[in-house]
């Protein structure tokens, strides 16, 4: 079995490098036509240059590949809007829309600025809902569409220094959660990316060794099949080194203390509410059995 997406048409955003670069050129290389959007900000967000996605499409096309550049910001609605209108007036459709630009912005909770806060939530999660809530009306008349958002082992578990970051990525678990079931009616399946890669987000906190085994490459596999038309449909799908596992949220049985339970109650109870042997996932919420 082979995926091909020849006659398929995708975006991907923060594509002028790094894991974007990767998605767009295999994309390519399987017969996909690629919006490829960077900002080529720095990677606090600031500045930008059309060179980075150029370059990208300029490797595409010398391989063989169709691809266009679009330099809009995702944070912008009309710079997202922008990737949707130059895909459809080049080609007429879009199938994949794999979200992936961001930036960092790095303190500790006391020391960040709230300003510096509000600009990653705006790039990695409105970004994304920006990209995708342009693009959704096609996919649905097209009853197609497969989109990708990305996560962070910082968004599923915390990391010192990353409040705005890991707020924002696990914001796109819960997105994810929601577009999983309003678009499986027109077979669009949504899915999430949890990747550990080298790229400039991470080179200054990683050796020599650690950069090569965790080279982006060894993420785009993942992230192809999340693409393919056998995508499943609202998982976490974590990708490191060749190395794939499956991340999602479970739910014990939980204890019956009544209808008069006590916060006392509660606390002498806890070891047992809190107990996660045979703990499952569970599917949507269901407000009806609440």
């Amino acid at each position: 079995m082979t995926y091909s997406f020849d006659g398929r048409v995708a975006i991907v955003t923060g594509a002028g490098g790094g894991l974007g670069r990767c998605h767009a050129l295999e994309l390519a290389k399987r017969g996909c036509k690629v919006v490829v959007n960077d900002l080529g900000g720095a990677m606090d967000g600031t500045g930008g240059s059309s060179a980075a996605a150029e370059g990208v499409v300029a490797e595409i096309n010398a391989a063989g590949g169709e691809a266009i550049a679009n330099g809009g910001s995702v944070s912008d609605r009309t710079g997202a809007r922008s990737m949707v209108d130059d895909a459809m007036a080049a080609w007429g459709r879009v199938d994949i829309v794999i979200n992936n630009a961001g930036i960092l912005r790095d303190k500790s909770f006391a020391k960040m600025d709230l300003d510096d806060f509000q600009m990653v939530l705006d790039v990695h999660l409105m970004g994304s809902v920006n990209v995708t809530r342009a693009v959704w009306p096609i996919m649905r008349e097209q009853n197609y569409g497969r989109v990708v958002v990305t996560t962070s082992p910082t968004g599923l578990y915390g990391n010192f220094g990353q409040a705005n970051y890991g707020a924002a990525k696990l914001g796109l678990v819960g997105l994810m959660n929601t577009l999983k079931i309003e678009g499986v009616r027109n077979n669009i399946h949504t899915n999430t990316i949890a990747p550990v890669a080298a790229t400039r987000m991470t080179e200054n906190l990683m050796t020599g060794d650690a950069l090569k085994a965790l080279a982006p490459e060894l993420v785009t596999p993942a992230v192809i099949y999340l693409c393919s038309e056998d995508a499943p449909n609202g998982v976490v799908l974590q990708a490191q080194g060749g190395q794939f596992s499956v991340a999602c949220i479970v739910e014990n049985t939980g204890v019956s203390l009544g209808l008069e339970a006590t916060a006392e109650d509660i606390g002498g109870n806890f070891e047992r509410i809190a107990d996660l042997a045979g703990a499952r996932p569970r599917g949507s919420l269901d407000l009806g059995a609440m």
